[in-house]
């Protein structure tokens, strides 16, 4: 068969080498693509919110599966376009994807089916937001409504922050259109885990653990980012904290769904804080989290494209989703400056050696690149997601990092404690 993805960063290259492996995929295209899909999929250069021309492609070239990646066409409705013509794409529906696109209809949700989650406000006058802050209680986190590349969330510690932070947000709309609505949050604690899932609008099946680590710098520091890397499992999400998960959080939030009209069918990601009161959700997302898809798709024994025709015909509870009984991390190497301002353009060095070592757990999932002549270059923020396997979480990290000094390139950034929370659970555990 012949297999569409939408998206270019390392989540739709990581989805690409996934779909590269399946007997069932004989032509694989990317649009628009990167660097790195350039090499095992035809990249076409469409853009992401351009559905007419992603649909005309995909009838003029015998199209059997779309997999919509990306959040913005998927709240922007892509996956209805392709129905609409006929045609079969993996993914939520818009009025389905909302659940990502608007923190407000979430929440909302949440509290209407008595899902565990934060305390909270939403605001759609600047006014009314600003004498909230003057008295709610701090820490207070703000979120910017709709989609904001991961960064649309302010933790403000004082008074002077959250006034900040709301003029950030709804007045200099620093996240665009995101911004014409906050929520204001009650600040949790805990320890955050993200779980994905495979949903077909009635059926849930749940893939592995994950967390990731959102800040810049080292030891957390530094401006919120799309991802600075991750690790798979948690060795937080106990058996007990999943049972507790699939019984109050994860179908109960696919119920809800069907029952507002609104039936899910694609990826969905539960962001959640575990509280001493208990697992509560922090965010829904309405696809595979970037870079979460890259230390959680290696790991999938199932041939992906049998799983996301599943979840589009309703017959998800055949599938047996497997998983291997091992780790994997995330390292994401970025152009320093990121996430506000860096250069691009410069020759990555390093990439065949990665090339070489796949079969032995290493792999290169190219986020920001492009072809260049007969180089590969850095065309954005995140360049790439160095991941590899191991036994444990702690070999994992080692071969992760090995694989980091394998790649050089101009400006070359990385955090140098990702997975430092493997040493703490396993302390906690002596």
């Amino acid at each position: 068969m012949k297999v569409m993805i939408i998206g270019s960063g390392g989540r739709e290259h990581t989805i690409a080498w996934k779909l590269s492996k399946s007997p069932q995929v004989e032509k694989l295209y990317c649009a628009p693509g990167n660097g790195g899909i350039a090499e095992i999929a035809e990249c076409v250069d469409i853009g992401v919110m351009e559905f007419d021309r992603q649909v005309a492609f995909a009838r003029e070239n015998g199209i059997d599966l779309t997999i919509v990646a990306m959040d913005d066409p998927l709240v922007g409705g892509a996956v209805d376009a392709f129905e609409a013509a006929g045609l079969t794409a993996f993914g939520p529906r818009a009025n389905a994807a909302i659940l990502e696109g608007s923190k407000a209809f979430s929440k909302d949700l949440m509290k209407k089916y008595q899902i565990p989650t934060a305390g909270y406000e939403s605001f759609t006058d600047i006014e009314t937001a600003r004498e909230y802050v003057k008295t709610c209680k701090l820490p207070v986190v703000l979120k910017a409504d709709g989609l904001a590349l991961g960064k649309g969330v302010l933790i403000c510690q004082t008074r002077e922050e959250a006034m900040e932070a709301v003029r950030t947000i709804m007045e200099d709309k620093q996240f665009g259109a995101a911004g014409n609505c906050m929520v204001a949050e009650e600040f949790l604690t805990g320890r955050e885990v993200s779980v994905l899932a495979f949903v077909d609008g009635s059926t849930i099946k749940i893939m592995s653990s994950a967390q990731d680590h959102k800040r810049a710098k080292d030891k957390d520091q530094g401006l919120n980012t799309g991802g600075m890397g991750t690790f798979s499992p948690s060795p937080f999400y106990t058996r007990e904290i999943d049972e507790i998960c699939r019984r109050e959080i994860y179908q109960p939030t696919v119920d809800a769904m069907r029952a507002e009209g609104r039936p899910f069918q694609g990826v969905l990601f539960f962001g959640l804080m575990l509280t001493d009161d208990g697992p509560k959700v922090l965010e829904y997302n309405a696809r595979f989290g970037d870079p979460e898809a890259q230390v959680i798709l290696p790991r999938m024994k199932n041939d992906l494209v049998d799983v996301c025709l599943a979840c589009i015909n309703g017959t998800l509870h055949q599938i047996d989703l497997q998983f291997e009984e091992n780790a994997a991390v995330c390292v994401v190497l970025a152009s320093d400056g990121y996430p506000v301002h860096y250069e691009k353009g410069f020759v990555i060095q390093g990439l065949e050696t990665v090339k070489a070592r796949e079969d032995d757990g290493y792999y290169a999932f190219h986020a920001g690149t492009k072809q260049s002549g007969d180089n590969i270059v850095t065309n954005g923020g995140r360049v790439l997601g160095m991941t590899a396997k191991g036994k444990t979480l702690k070999e994992a990290r080692a071969n992760a990092y090995e694989a980091a000094g394998w790649i050089s390139f101009a400006n070359k950034y990385m955090r140098h404690d990702i997975g430092k929370a493997i040493d703490e659970a396993e302390k906690r555990s002596e």
